[in-house]
């Protein structure tokens, strides 16, 4: 099961990632080119990013209590005990994700009152984009290239 879990995060996450990079982007080219903001496609990319984030954090979080490197790590050697690697799989890769994933929800939340087509991508562009860049600095980038 636990291998199962770390793949289904890993390759999640490419997936994700893109979706996300993707709802950035088009927030930024509506907001800059003063485009219309539409029910089929900037709608449903936000959306989309939002979910597969989610659903990306929902196995994170299994992963977190059935994973060696996650609160095990932490029962097991105590927060003075981690090294720099240990902390980041155990305590900074999720505990900043939460943060992340709070943003990009805030963003939708506050996208969804707003009508003017212009805040609209304002909003989703600052939220996803502060998750994203959140996301991005707690990757454990030395596993991913591995």
């Amino acid at each position: 099961m636990y291998e199962a879990l770390l793949h289904t995060h890993s390759y999640l996450a490419y997936v994700a990632l893109a979706v996300l990079f993707l709802a950035v982007a088009n927030a930024i080219l509506g907001w800059t080119g003063k485009k219309n903001f539409t029910l089929t496609k900037d709608f449903r990319i936000s959306l989309f990013a939002m979910i597969l984030a989610h659903l990306q954090l929902l196995v994170g979080l299994v992963l977190f209590f059935v994973s060696p490197k996650g609160l095990n790590a932490i029962q097991e050697l105590g927060m003075g005990g981690l090294n720099s690697a240990a902390r980041l799989l155990a305590v900074e890769h999720p505990f900043i994700n939460i943060i992340a994933l709070v943003f990009i929800t805030i963003g939708w939340s506050k996208h969804k009152k707003i009508l003017e087509a212009k805040r609209k991508f304002k909003t989703i562009t600052i939220f996803y984009g502060l998750g994203l860049l959140l996301i991005l600095s707690r990757i454990p980038w030395a596993q991913w290239l591995n």
